[in-house]
C-alpha cells in the first residue's frame, strides 16, 4: 500500500460524517434556490492549549483525501429519505453532488497561532455547509495531537519519543489519526502497527509484563526474547523488582550476547516507580558492568511537564514512551477550531461579512484574505499579517497593523527580512492540484520551523505571545462594521 494514501478517507461513505443542521440549511438553500451563492469561509482557532506558544497544523491531507472521495452513495440517500424530511429533489441533487469548491490552505506541518486564516474555502453555501463539520473534526483534532506532541518532544530535548497510545485512544481512527498527527509532531516511532502500514510511519515496541510472566523466570524470559529479537532487545525491567532483579537479569542477558559476539546496544524500558532514581541505579549498574552507552527508555503516563522535570532531575532516561496524555491531549482534549462565513459573492463583486459578538475576542475578521508571514535575518518569524485579498503587502521599514482585537490600535513589529505567502491553493474549482507529500516532508517542515521559533515561544510556561496582526486597511475595514453592525 502506498504510504501516502489514507484508506480513512480515500473512500466513499463518509457524506454523511456532518452534523444534521448542515443538511437542513442545504436543503433549505435548495428550496429557497440560493445553493448556487458564492461563498468565503476561513478555518481559524481561537487560541492555544493553556502554556502553548504556537500550534502545529495537522489533518490537511486528511481533508483533503476526504473531499476528493466525497460522494453520497445509494445507501446515505436511503437513510435520508427515511428520515421523512428530505424531498426528492433535494435528495436527488444530493445523489448527483460533486464538490466544485476551491481550497486555499497553509502548507500541513506549518507553525500557526490563534485567529488567523489557515485554510480560506470557496464554493457554493450548499458544499461549503456540508463540509464544516467534516472539516473541523480532521483538522482540530490532528493540530491538537501534533501540537501536544510538539510540546513533549521539545522537553525530551533531541531524545528519541515512542508514541505508544493506541490503547488510550479515542477510537480506532483517533489511534490511526492521533499516530500520524503525532509523527507529524515529531514522535520518531508509533506502536501502532495500522498507522504504520497506512503512512509509513517507523514502529517500535518492547515487551509487555505477561511476557515476563508466562515464563519459569525473568531471566529466562530475557534470554528467550534476547534469542528471537536480538537487533531489538528492549528488556522490560520492573516486572519483579526493578533493582535486585530486572536490571541485574538484563545485564545477564546483554552480556551474554556480548559473549556470544551478538554486538547490540544494551537496551531495558522502565514502566514503574521512580523513574528517575531507577535511570540512575540502573545506569550505574549497567556501566559497571562494562555495559556502554546503555538505552533507558521510560513509559507509564509522561507528559512534557514530567519529562522535563526527569531531565532537570538528572535521570539517565534517554528514550521516552508516551500514550495516554499525548495521544488524548490529557490536560487539553479540544482545540477551538471553528469555521466562519467571511464573504459573499453578488454578481461579480464580493462583500465581506462578520461575525459581531458581545464577546469581543469572538468578533470575526471580515472578507477574503492572504496571510504573510515575516522573518528576520536570521530566518526567525516576526509575526503575521492578514491583509485583505489582492492588497499590496508591507514593503520596507517595521511592519505596521492594526490589532485585530482592537481595530482602532495601531500596532508594529521590526523591520523584516523576508516574507512568505502561507495560504496556497491546493484545490481548485473541485480539482485538487497536488499529490499528498510524504509524511516525512510534513514532519520535517514541523521539525524545521519548531527549530526556528525563538525560544521565548517554546517555554513550557507562560510563554510569549506570538505577534498575528490585522493590515491597516483590514483593520479599518473591521473597525468600521464594528461600528457600524449594519454593514456586517
Amino acid at each position: 500500500m502506498n504510504p501516502n494514501k489514507n484508506p480513512w478517507f480515500r473512500r466513499e461513505g463518509l457524506a454523511l460524517l456532518t452534523d444534521f443542521y448542515e443538511l437542513t440549511m442545504m436543503a433549505g438553500q435548495w428550496k429557497e434556490q440560493r445553493s448556487d451563492q458564492r461563498v468565503t469561509f476561513n478555518y481559524f482557532f481561537r487560541s492555544l492549549p493553556p502554556h502553548t506558544g504556537f500550534a502545529v497544523f495537522a489533518g490537511l491531507e486528511s481533508f483533503l483525501d476526504y473531499l476528493e472521495h466525497l460522494r453520497f452513495g445509494d445507501d446515505d440517500i436511503d437513510y435520508l429519505r427515511s428520515l421523512n424530511i428530505f424531498g426528492d429533489d433535494f435528495l436527488e441533487h444530493l445523489h448527483t453532488f460533486r464538490p466544485t469548491c476551491t481550497v486555499q490552505a497553509v502548507p500541513e506541518g506549518t507553525l500557526v497561532y490563534p485567529y488567523e486564516p489557515i485554510l480560506q474555502i470557496e464554493g457554493t453555501i450548499f458544499e461549503t455547509l456540508l463540509i464544516e463539520s467534516a472539516l473541523l473534526n480532521l483538522l482540530n483534532f490532528q493540530t491538537l495531537i501534533a501540537t501536544k506532541a510538539a510540546r513533549i518532544c521539545l522537553a525530551a530535548n533531541g531524545d528519541p519519543v515512542m508514541e505508544f497510545g493506541l490503547r488510550r485512544a479515542h477510537g480506532p481512527d483517533g489511534g490511526v489519526s492521533g499516530s500520524r498527527a503525532a509523527h507529524i509532531g515529531g514522535c520518531n516511532s508509533t506502536s501502532n502497527v495500522l498507522a504504520g502500514k497506512t503512512f509509513g510511519i517507523p514502529v517500535g515496541g518492547t515487551h509487555a509484563h505477561s511476557w515476563v510472566m508466562s515464563f519459569p523466570s525473568e531471566l529466562e524470559a530475557f534470554r528467550t526474547f534476547a534469542r528471537h529479537y536480538p537487533d531489538r532487545c528492549v528488556l522490560l525491567v520492573d516486572t519483579y523488582d526493578t533493582e535486585t532483579s530486572g536490571v541485574p537479569n538484563a545485564i545477564t542477558v546483554f552480556k551474554e550476547m556480548h559473549a556470544a559476539g551478538i554486538d547490540v546496544r544494551p537496551a531495558i524500558r522502565l514502566d514503574s516507580g521512580d523513574l528517575s532514581r531507577l535511570s540512575k541505579i540502573a545506569y550505574q549498574k549497567m556501566t559497571e558492568a562494562g555495559l556502554e552507552d546503555p538505552l533507558i527508555v521510560a513509559s507509564n503516563d509522561l507528559d512534557e511537564e514530567l519529562v522535563a522535570d526527569l531531565k532537570r532531575q538528572g535521570s539517565k532516561i534517554n528514550a521516552w514512551g508516551v500514550g495516554t496524555h499525548l495521544i488524548t491531549a490529557y490536560d487539553a482534549p479540544a482545540l477551538s477550531g471553528v469555521y466562519k462565513l467571511v464573504a459573499i459573492r453578488e454578481g461579480d463583486t464580493w462583500h465581506s461579512r462578520m461575525k459581531i459578538s458581545s464577546n469581543i475576542e469572538k468578533a470575526t475578521d471580515p472578507g477574503r484574505k492572504q496571510l504573510i508571514r515575516y522573518f528576520d535575518r536570521d530566518d526567525h518569524p516576526l509575526c503575521d499579517v492578514m491583509y485583505l485579498d489582492g492588497e499590496d503587502h508591507h514593503t520596507g521599514g517595521p511592519v505596521t497593523g492594526r490589532s485585530r482585537t482592537w481595530p482602532h490600535r495601531k500596532v508594529h513589529a521590526a523591520s523584516p527580512a523576508w516574507q512568505e505567502e502561507l495560504l496556497q491553493s491546493v484545490v481548485v474549482d473541485g480539482k485538487r492540484l497536488h499529490e499528498s507529500p510524504p509524511i516525512a516532508d510534513i514532519r520535517a517542515r514541523a521539525l524545521a520551523q519548531i527549530a526556528a521559533l525563538p525560544e521565548e515561544f517554546k517555554r513550557m510556561r507562560n510563554p510569549q505571545i506570538y505577534d498575528v496582526m490585522l493590515s491597516e486597511s483590514l483593520g479599518e475595514l473591521k473597525d468600521s462594521m464594528l461600528s457600524n453592525p449594519d454593514l456586517a
